[in-house]
């Protein structure tokens, strides 16, 4: 596309972009990435700010920069007053629309978008369409799956892999939305047409600073989710009746609005739920049906993240009958309440677990099935929100028997220091710390005997740790089996 063309699409006060009309072959904001005939737009970042590198990007071939400020440079740089929101409009326009020409589906909240969002994703595959997912665990473009950094990519990166469903014939691309991505405004220029919301619970806010900010910048999903009442388009806001933040996210969109719940009262209902080490049964009901759902799934968490995939799908017109025979043949997503079976007579739990909200669903989860004791092996993050570090802990003591505190992924932080943190948060508990993860997890696999239960939370589906600068190769799961092996070996 022409610069020139590629420029019409920035409604600024200015419209004098010079004369120069390159070919651009690419949309790039990481210089490493420039090659002949790229855009480069300078973004501001935490840590490093784009325009310190727009001399390199030139040198390797970038025809023209879009930047907040002049820069000195041998092409054509476009100033704008804001980098962010001028690559997403750039990005759509590049790479033609795309999400205006399948559907989409997003799915945001504090926990359950990773599993709603591949109980979709199977959904929609058995109603025989071709679909795209985008993640916290990878991108999926038909069965091909692309390794991603961030939860929700950013802008150009996004709008690049929608280019690559469509022309890969993709019908519907189902993606986790953050809410740093939405307050960043990332996920400008995609066309949604069904917004999903879990839950609200505690997390980010060393990014957000209050639980308002984290609610508000969640809002923006709905509050942008179109105004106008396309008869062949329509828009739906699926919120759950059972969180509060629902109520304010009703009043915030102009989208259709489908509801579920448990507790409350809600358009799509699951009733008389019964929980199980084997899976969870629950009716279904609205005023329109009800029926008996067999999921292999276990928890009261799962029943919320299947009520919004049902919902989802619903609203995306597709059968109920063949939605729930999708949804009762899910065996589970990885890293989310996820068995390790290596022979042992007691049950190893690998959950993602790692908000206080998440870790006590999972927690009372175990504690519905546990006849035994139940060993809780828990860490948190570094360089993220320090106030959650003392909840996890206390939930940790309140609910299993036996918790072990140790390393998550420390990042530049002393581990001790975490551990520390979170000891503050417990005073009459007995507890064990291990600061080793690897240590923690054979301590709870030797200690565990006949019916008990070891819960290993945080990680989930992530083979790494990342300590300091270095991302070491790490997996709950296969920790776990080797444990369990040396202990058999015994």
């Amino acid at each position: 596309m022409k610069l020139q063309t590629l420029l019409s699409y920035l409604h600024t006060l200015s419209k004098d972009f010079g004369s120069d009309n390159p070919e651009i072959t690419s949309i790039e904001h990481d210089n490493r990435k420039v090659k002949k005939g790229s855009l480069f737009i300078c973004i501001k970042g935490y840590t490093v700010d784009g325009h310190d590198f727009a001399e390199a990007a030139v040198q390797k071939g970038a025809s023209a920069v879009i930047a907040e400020k002049p820069l000195n440079l041998d092409v054509p740089v476009i100033i704008v007053r804001d980098t962010q929101r001028a690559m997403s409009v750039l990005a759509d326009a590049f790479y033609g629309h795309p999400t205006q020409k399948l559907r989409l589906i997003g799915i945001t909240g504090t926990n359950g978008k990773t599993t709603t969002s591949h109980l979709l994703e199977k959904i929609f595959h058995d109603a025989n369409q071709r679909t795209g997912l985008i993640g916290t665990m990878y991108t999926k473009i038909g069965d091909t799956i692309y390794e991603t950094k961030n939860t929700t990519p950013d802008s150009a990166t996004l709008q690049k892999a929608f280019h690559e469903m469509v022309e890969s014939k993709v019908d519907t691309a189902i993606m986790e939305v953050s809410s740093h991505a939405l307050e960043q405004g990332r996920v400008h220029g995609c066309d949604y047409d069904v917004a999903v919301f879990t839950n609200l619970t505690q997390d980010h806010l060393d990014f957000h600073g209050t639980m308002e900010r984290y609610k508000v910048a969640k809002s923006l999903f709905f509050s942008q989710l179109g105004n106008a009442y396309v008869e062949n388009r329509p828009k739906f806001a699926v919120l759950n009746a059972d969180d509060e933040a629902s109520e304010d996210y009703i009043k915030w969109t102009a989208a259709h609005v489908i509801t579920y719940g448990i507790d409350n009262e809600a358009d799509l209902m699951a009733k008389d739920i019964h929980i199980s080490s084997k899976g969870t049964e629950f009716s279904l009901v609205s005023t329109a049906f009800s029926r008996k759902v067999t999921l292999n799934l276990v928890g009261k968490f799962s029943v919320y993240n299947v009520l919004a995939a049902i919902s989802a799908a619903l609203c995306s017109g597709l059968e109920l009958e063949n939605i729930l025979s999708s949804i009762e043949a899910v065996e589970g997503v990885s890293g989310r309440f996820e068995l390790v079976n290596a022979g042992q007579d007691f049950s190893v739990i690998v959950d993602y677990a790692h908000t206080p909200d998440s870790l006590e669903n999972v927690l009372k989860t175990i504690g519905e099935f546990a006849r035994k004791k139940v060993y809780v092996v828990v860490g948190c993050g570094g360089d993220r929100d320090k106030t959650k570090r003392p909840i996890m802990a206390k939930i940790a003591c309140e609910f299993a028997t036996n918790p072990i505190f140790t390393s998550d992924n420390p990042r530049s932080e002393d581990p001790a220091e975490i551990l520390k943190d979170m000891e503050r948060g417990v005073t009459h508990k007995e507890y064990k710390v291990i600061q080793d993860r690897k240590e923690a997890i054979e301590f709870a696999v030797s200690q565990a005997e006949a019916g008990d239960v070891v819960l290993i939370a945080g990680k989930g589906h992530e083979t790494y740790q990342i300590v300091g600068d270095n991302v070491l190769d790490f997996d709950d799961r296969l920790a776990a089996k080797e444990a369990i092996a040396n202990k058999l070996s015994l």
